[in-house]
């Protein structure tokens, strides 16, 4: 029996393992497209996991109220939906001197999966935001090699679930408000101290519906998108549950069990991208 068991897992890490060596390969491939492709209109294909986007536009480096930071790794491109999002964002904490956005990782020229950092990204829906509102970047163009180097520091302390308020200010919650009410948002990933901060500060706001918490993203929040108009190859997720998510949806955050996920003894299924994005990927 303990033969068989054996032979089991050492089988369920093998299937891992080739699922995972595939989904790499794939990733490879698609990271080495440097640019998007044309179209009309731009349309998101497939999951935000598992898609590719046609018609991509790149967001300017530098933009009222933002920045873009991690330039050498060519993920600055997204759907025209996502650009707009993000330079009316900007625009909000310029006029409100909240600081200076922090722009981290869209998605790359035609989506699909990356080498590194995500699994989703894949559809130009998704961005990345630093909770660093930087002063320092609202007066002046950061150097590509500030933009390389410098690092997004956790608003919580040490690994703690405990909110640094020195990191953390009311600027955040503005900055997460403004993005939260965006009506092509769908939804937002923080931290779950931060969704907690928010459901003391903020309880009754519809909004905070929006805001969902997600392992790790503590110095970061992570914006996704609806899938646009018109684009009837993009699959959205799963309506969100009513209610603003600070009752018992939110406490099993902190229980141990979310805290110390057990690993799952199935293996992951293999990725696999729509024909669209095939043909994409070859164009």
């Amino acid at each position: 029996m303990l033969k068989i068991k054996a032979l089991l897992f050492y089988g369920l890490l093998l299937s891992a393992a080739i699922t995972e060596c595939l989904a790499s390969s794939l990733a490879e491939q698609w990271s080495k497209v440097s640019l998007p492709t044309y179209s009309v209109s731009a349309q998101s294909i497939g999951t935000y996991n598992a898609g590719c986007i046609s018609g991509a536009v790149s967001v300017p480096i530098n933009g009222t109220g933002y920045q873009v930071m991690r330039l050498s790794r060519n993920r600055v491109y997204g759907h025209p939906d996502l650009k707009h999002f993000i330079e009316s964002l900007g625009q909000t904490a310029a006029k409100q001197q909240l600081g200076s956005l922090l722009i981290g990782d869209l998605g790359q020229p035609r989506g699909g999966p990356t080498l590194s950092g995500h699994r989703s990204h894949q559809t130009g829906l998704d961005v990345d935001i630093w909770f660093l509102l930087s002063k320092q970047a609202a007066n002046r163009s950061l150097a590509f090699k500030e933009r390389e180097a410098w690092n997004a520091p956790s608003v919580l302390v040490g690994q703690s679930d405990t909110i640094d308020y020195r990191q953390w200010s009311k600027a955040n919650e503005k900055v997460l408000e403004v993005a939260a009410q965006a009506a092509e948002v769908d939804r937002i990933f923080v931290n779950p101290s931060i969704k907690r901060e928010l459901c003391l500060t903020h309880a009754r706001h519809d909004w905070l519906r929006k805001i969902r918490p997600w392992w790790k993203h503590d110095d970061h929040f992570h914006v996704r998108l609806k899938c646009p108009k018109n684009n009837h190859d993009c699959q959205g997720q799963e309506p969100l549950p009513q209610g603003t998510g600070c009752d018992a949806e939110l406490a099993w955050w902190f229980s141990e069990e979310a805290k110390h996920p057990v690993p799952s003894k199935i293996p992951p299924k293999p990725l696999v991208l729509p024909v669209l994005c095939d043909k994409l990927l070859k164009q």
